[in-house]
């Protein structure tokens, strides 16, 4: 309809074999084509840009493929950091300031991953959220929709936060199955990364969620359980 603005739809945390997901790059790509429900897609592996360097080759010749963004799931001191529209590895380990510095030296969006998914005053386990840090430090997004099974009430608290300060709202899937990707996702007016990018600096995303059917949480628990064995695995290495 004439002066009806597109809406897009990217899902800005998708994790392959490059680190624990399940599927290999191509065949994440391969999936969202065949679906034809998102435009544009991140690849956020942990700790590594190589599985979305090779989805976005990938991607340039496959009809129907989405946009693939390269980003990284940053594991900080202080919790897990996503940084889209990377260039090169960010290096794991340093402060949750020191990172969201480093992915802005290279031009990259700084987004504060489930930022209360097991912080540090609610687990010894590993930190995978950096909590309120996130309203003191230079974020421009947070993830307040992320469709892992079991984060409704974290994803409750990053709405807060992102009331509290501000920064754009995004949705990602945290997908580790192709069942999983597009779960939650960002919507965004226009097509294309720099609308993506644009819309993020201006505040302008909205941050979507879809069900799991039967099938898709079965796949994910089994996802969880092999995921938990290979820790169990390392830890008594």
């Amino acid at each position: 309809m004439p002066g009806v603005l597109l809406r897009s739809r990217a899902d800005l945390h998708v994790h392959t074999n490059r680190s624990d997901g399940w599927p290999d790059p191509r065949e994440v790509v391969d999936s969202v084509a065949a679906r034809g429900h998102l435009d544009l897609i991140a690849i956020t592996d942990h700790d590594t840009i190589e599985g979305a360097l090779e989805a976005a080759e990938y991607a340039t010749g496959i009809d129907g493929a989405p946009i693939v963004i390269v980003g990284e799931e940053v594991s900080s001191r202080h919790g897990h950091i996503l940084g889209l529209f990377l260039t090169r590895r960010v290096r794991p380990g340093m402060s949750a300031t020191a990172t969201v510095n480093a992915i802005h030296d290279q031009g990259g969006i700084a987004v504060a991953a489930h930022p209360f998914w097991r912080t540090e005053r609610q687990s010894r386990a590993r930190v995978h959220g950096v909590g309120w840090q996130a309203a003191e430090l230079d974020f421009d997004a947070i993830e307040v929709e992320n469709a892992t099974p079991g984060l409704y009430i974290f994803n409750q608290m990053a709405h807060r936060l992102h009331e509290a300060v501000g920064k754009a709202a995004l949705g990602g899937s945290d997908a580790h199955i192709l069942d999983a990707i597009g779960r939650a996702y960002t919507s965004f007016p226009g097509s294309g990364p720099e609308a993506l990018r644009r819309a993020i600096e201006s505040g302008l995303t909205n941050a979507e969620r879809e069900r799991y059917d039967a099938i898709g949480l079965m796949r994910y628990a089994a996802w969880g359980i092999e995921h938990r064995r290979l820790r169990r695995v390392e830890a008594t290495r």
